[in-house]
């Protein structure tokens, strides 16, 4: 119990200084446009989950809210266990729906159930551009649904993050996950494509399942036994242990335990320099500080090689998840003014508004390469379902 209480503290501290972090981001952003010069029509909503399952997530809506306005963007979330509280979620999307103002929805995550709920507001709504963030669901099936489907390539993330492991020196690579989401095909495609790279590679492979976040311990219990467990498997396999993990409140456990045992963390779940870090390693930012995003970096820099850590811990350049959000707005925005088409989808537009986003957002230069969904087992490809990737960054 010492263990929880204390990445319960480690948490909270990384709330204040995510927070911070984001609000700071929001703070560089444009102010909301008076009523007079309405940047689009309408509102857009945003569906995000909780700070507790996805604070990335939480806080993207937060920067759009602060550049265009609360009277513009409508920010609600999931309910914390989903799985069990599916109806919650319909009735979520039913109330936006009856906003016959709201012209688009985001949704991030598009999490289990969300099928459902959309399906209820396509029942009396055909007027929405509906984005579905990071879905959880079958891409056959959100598809049907959504207008346009903003995901990380994670099939092609499989090779990267095996080969990013063998570069930190991993002569062993544990993969941890849970069965909910190795039902999901691409989640459970990546975890193949990892280990058929690290086969490849000469890197043993270790399938390591976890308790289910949602499940009746909830995420204290995985996060205790991420706790418990990392230390056994460095002890096991050495430190040339490549770790990672399917779940977003796995990231602070797995991280501050791979620090501590001298293993390698090729990069997070989502992708992210804000992404498990900052509350792993007890990275603060003060009120009103800015260049956030590079201190960070520094920070996490000068932890690792206080630690002993350099080059074994790295990650994207901009935080996945925010930027799907972001920039699925920016293009909802552009849908509702007229300037893309109204069906399919523009991807020199969709592409501009990715880079513009992480241009704003790290100050950098930094392009993701973006290429459709095609599903291996019918060489079906769908050209609403857009996977992206990111190269490294190494701490």
């Amino acid at each position: 119990m010492k263990l929880v209480k204390r990445l319960v503290l480690l948490a909270v501290v990384g709330l204040l200084a995510a927070g911070s972090l984001m609000a700071g981001g929001g703070r560089q952003r444009q102010p909301a446009a008076s009523a007079a010069n309405e940047p689009f029509q309408g509102k857009i909503a945003i569906i995000t989950n909780t700070v507790s399952q996805n604070e990335e997530e939480f806080r993207s809506a937060e920067q759009l809210v602060a550049k265009y306005g609360a009277n513009k963007i409508v920010h609600v979330t999931w309910p914390d266990n989903f799985m069990a509280e599916q109806e919650q979620m319909v009735t979520t999307v039913a109330r936006l729906a009856a906003d016959r103002e709201i012209r688009a929805l985001i949704i991030n995550q598009a999490v289990p159930g969300t099928n459902p709920a959309v399906d209820r507001l396509l029942e009396s709504r055909n007027d929405i551009f509906i984005v579905y963030c990071n879905p959880q669901e079958n891409p056959p099936d959100v598809s049907r649904r959504a207008n346009l489907i903003l995901n990380t390539n994670d099939l092609a993330r499989g090779p990267a993050i095996a080969r990013q492991a063998q570069t930190q020196g991993a002569r062993v690579f544990v993969h941890y996950s849970f069965p909910r989401h190795m039902s999901n095909v691409l989640l459970a495609g990546r975890r193949d494509a990892i280990r058929e790279t690290c086969q490849r590679l000469g890197i043993q492979f270790v399938d390591a399942t976890a308790p289910d976040p949602t499940g009746d311990g909830g995420l204290p219990a995985t996060q205790q036994f991420i706790l418990e467990d990392v230390p056994r498997m460095i002890a096991r396999y050495g430190d040339n242990t490549a770790f990672f993990a399917t779940n977003c409140g796995m990231q602070i456990p797995l991280i501050s335990r791979v620090v501590e045992g001298h293993a390698i963390y090729p990069e997070p779940c989502c992708p992210s320099p804000t992404h498990g870090f900052p509350s792993a390693l007890g990275i603060e930012t003060e009120p009103g500080q800015t260049d956030v995003i590079n201190y960070m970096i520094r920070e996490t820099r000068r932890i690792a090689a206080a630690n002993n850590m350099t080059g074994r811990l790295s990650t994207w350049p901009a935080p996945a998840s925010m930027t799907w959000t972001n920039a699925g707005a920016e293009y909802a925005v552009k849908w509702i003014r007229g300037e893309v088409p109204r069906t399919g989808i523009d991807e020199s537009v969709l592409a501009q508004c990715v880079s513009n986003y992480i241009r704003e957002f790290t100050g950098a230069n930094v392009t993701a390469d973006m290429a459709n969904y095609t599903d291996a087992s019918t060489g079906v490809t769908y050209n609403n379902y857009k996977l992206l990737i990111m190269g490294h960054l190494v701490f």
